[in-house]
């Protein structure tokens, strides 16, 4: 388990909790009492430094490097039922942007998101979560299929970005993010949008339009990184604590102003703290919200969503 600098208390007290246990399996002495003494206070200390995390702590927790993906998600959610599909038929498979048909109970889904690495060399071959052209192509490939067949449509967003290089520009980047986003407000069937750790500008949105979009508690979703923006901003990194509080990128400043729908509660100590716990929640989460969507008729569907996101932004001086 690795922790970020803000948990080494938390570190420290479950050292001292793993020593306990240990002296007492070895030895015979009964620290029963001292075990529960000290788990008593790790518990109040997680509630301690998890209920005052600020912006920049949660952009931290949202990247930490034991935090579930979205293959993670999918397989814990769908089983053995998940059919990974490839390939945009244009140009090659982006390892970057994962898709394919899964089932929830008897409820068939398409789920499309994007897909970080574990280590150097899947980080790599992942491209680190950030998609190339064909990677939306692909995913908006997906979304023409699911839309062929009546299947609502998942997408889970955990991206920097997309991809900003040369090749991708070279291959219409904009273009693909922007079709993306022009198809997925009126495709006909229910789009849930979970973020489940970095939303981070057009790389996030390229995916993001949903009737249902919600973020989990600990995640971030904005039009740039604090570091670029503090890059940008203050022309160093030293800045991005204050340009994470500026830039109010959090699940509660996105609900308050309306461009989320729904904050899902992580357990104590992030996602990574309890993985199962988070499994179930984004699994009865989604199986909400498709229960809230089905019955509506296609075009309701479509008028609701242009509805919600053409009252984005309008501002009543």
């Amino acid at each position: 388990m690795e922790y970020l600098d803000f948990e080494q208390p938390i570190k420290e007290l479950e050292d001292q909790y793993k020593k306990a246990c240990n002296i007492g399996e070895e030895s015979e002495v009964d620290v029963t009492a001292t075990c529960k003494q000290i788990e008593k206070k790790l518990k109040e200390k997680k509630k301690e430094i998890y209920k005052n995390l600020t912006p920049w702590q949660r952009v931290q927790i949202s990247r930490h490097p034991n935090r579930p993906y979205t293959l993670d998600y999918i397989h814990a959610i769908c089983g053995d039922t998940f059919l990974e599909l490839h390939g945009d038929r244009n140009v090659r498979d982006d390892k970057a942007m994962i898709g394919g048909l899964g089932k929830i109970g008897d409820q068939s889904y398409m789920f499309i998101g994007q897909q970080k690495g574990y280590n150097t060399k899947t980080r790599q071959y992942r491209n680190f979560g950030m998609a190339n052209p064909e990677g939306y192509r692909k995913a908006l490939r997906l979304m023409k299929s699911a839309e062929k067949f009546n299947i609502p449509v998942v997408c889970f967003v955990d991206t920097p970005g997309a991809y900003p290089g040369l090749e991708a520009e070279e291959r219409g980047q904009g273009e693909a993010i922007a079709r993306n986003i022009l198809e997925m407000t009126r495709l006909e069937v229910p789009i849930i949008v979970v973020i489940i750790g970095e939303g981070a500008s057009g790389g996030a949105l390229g995916i993001g339009v949903g009737d249902k979009v919600m973020m989990l508690e600990n995640t971030w979703y904005s039009v740039i990184s604090p570091e670029s923006c503090s890059s940008i901003l203050w022309r160093s990194w030293d800045y991005k604590e204050q340009a994470a509080e500026a830039l109010k990128l959090t699940a509660t400043d996105m609900k308050k102003q309306k461009l989320i729908d729904e904050i899902i509660k992580e357990p104590l100590g992030g996602a990574h703290g309890n993985r199962d716990e988070i499994f179930d929640t984004v699994k009865s989460s989604i199986s909400q919200a498709y229960d809230d969507l089905k019955n509506l008729s296609p075009k309701e569907r479509i008028e609701k969503r242009m509805d919600k996101y053409l009252a984005m932004g309008v501002f009543d001086g």
